[in-house]
């Protein structure tokens, strides 16, 4: 049976980490696998590799074949250089202490290497950080120059509008002024002429009463006598009648 050492898929939509793993080669991607050795996360800086290295190199020589992901891995982390100096100590070209001496050697100047390219990677996010910063900065200080330069400019044209409008205000005050004064005298003259009015129309009411009063007293005087006439009368034939009875 092929065995493979590949990775299977994890995680969620654009935010995947993989895990290694030992699996049949007619297995699909994600099915079922042998034996789990370690996870693989891409989407960190730098990438985050989790792996168990002896299981690893145990596989590698019984002949398992990494894909070419997984080749990478294991050589980044020196399960294949460890297989090669072994293979070197089983046909005896190599002691095992020269072996180890020499893996601890690549060990070392391999974690240098990956702490240096760490750091290097750090400082270069660092450096991004802070020119997006500085770009921010420069931006939002455009802005408020143009802001301040906006709210100079309508300051000055609400400004020069008040000085054009103290003018006209002036001129129509003036022009109320003018008509005001003009009422005063005609509003002064006006009494005067009112007065000479109400003198006139005195007598013309005078005469108007006493000519309302004369026709009222003709009637009166007229009823008057004809009630002293029917009077007389009435006495002259109660006196006739009298004679006549007798």
């Amino acid at each position: 049976m092929p065995v493979k050492i590949r990775l299977t898929r994890r995680g969620r939509k654009k935010q995947p980490f993989y895990h290694i793993v030992v699996a049949d080669s007619r297995a699909p991607r994600d099915g079922k696998y042998i034996e789990k050795l370690g996870m693989y996360d891409p989407t960190t800086k730098p990438a985050t590799i989790d792996l168990d290295f002896d299981k690893a190199l145990d596989w590698v020589q019984k002949g398992a074949q990494p894909t070419d992901t997984c080749k990478a891995i294991l050589s980044y982390k020196g399960v294949m250089m460890k297989k090669h100096l072994q293979e070197g100590v089983r046909k005896n070209a190599l002691t095992q202490e020269e072996a180890d001496k020499k893996f601890n050697e690549w060990l070392t100047d391999k974690e240098q290497k990956i702490r240096a390219a760490r750091e290097s990677e750090i400082s270069k996010l660092q450096k991004e950080e802070e020119q997006r910063i500085e770009a921010e900065k420069k931006i939002n200080q455009e802005r408020a120059e143009e802001l301040a330069k906006r709210n100079a400019e309508q300051a000055e044209e609400e400004k020069t509008e008040e000085q054009k409008a103290e003018p006209a205000e002036a001129s129509e005050e003036q022009a109320e002024e003018q008509p005001k004064e003009a009422q005063e005298p005609a509003a002064e003259e006006k009494p005067e002429e009112e007065a000479k009015a109400e003198e006139k129309e005195e007598p013309e009411a005078q005469e108007e009463e006493k000519k309302a009063e004369e026709p009222k007293e003709e009637p009166e005087a007229k009823a008057e006598e004809q009630a002293d006439e029917k009077k007389e009368e009435d006495t002259n034939q109660q006196e006739e009648s009298d004679k006549k009875e007798e």
